[in-house]
């Protein structure tokens, strides 16, 4: 039973995410409002709130979805040093986001506040992240920090992208690739993340 229901849930929050894209790239982002993508999801305005906070973050969602548990789950099969999986599992994840998820990002980096909440979602990975941290270093507490000051960069790494945007006129020209600036924020993390690897 509990099974059926989180598919639901989960069938629901996918739902609102694609209504929320597919509107946002029609109409603009500020042309979209929560009623409109409840509607267009079939679900009433009340149970969109019970899934995100606001519009931005679910047109973000719809690029974000799933890249928490695909990061872990590299980082997790890598037998690569640890800090080395972590920088690549992340680098790797945010490098190649698909056609969809290039227009999305430009959606994204042409709008000030869907560039807020896409820096802002870098906070999800803390949870996937620790859990497969833990299973290679075996110590829960050291994970559970180690994923926070990464998910930290990481949305620091996403800001100064972000911040690289320039407006041209009328048009916003986004900011070259993200690569770079991930594993700058992620740089200073490879001391801890090596000491805190278990002995071969």
């Amino acid at each position: 039973m509990t099974g059926l229901r989180e598919r639901k849930k989960q069938a629901t929050r996918e739902a609102l995410r694609e209504a929320a894209l597919r509107l946002a790239l029609e109409r603009g982002p500020d042309n979209v409002r929560v009623d409109d993508i409840a509607e267009a999801a079939g679900v009433s305005p009340r149970t969109y709130n019970n899934y995100f906070a606001g519009r931005d973050h679910a047109i973000v969602a719809a690029v974000t979805a799933e890249r928490e548990s695909r990061i872990a789950a590299a980082v997790a099969a890598s037998s690569a040093p640890l800090a080395s999986a972590v920088v690549e599992a992340v680098v790797a994840e945010h490098h190649n986001p698909g056609e969809r998820g290039r227009d999305t990002l430009l959606l994204i980096t042409t709008h000030p506040s869907l560039r807020a909440a896409y820096a802002d979602s870098a906070e999800s990975l803390e949870g996937p992240l620790a859990d497969a941290i833990a299973a290679r270093i075996d110590d829960t507490s050291t994970a559970t920090v180690l994923a926070a000051c990464v998910a930290a960069a990481v949305r620091v790494g996403l800001q100064q992208w972000l911040g690289q945007a320039q407006k041209v006129g009328a048009l916003v020209v986004p900011p070259g690739p993200l690569e770079e600036p991930l594993r700058a924020a992620l740089a200073p993390l490879a001391p801890a993340l090596t000491a805190a690897e278990k002995p071969a």
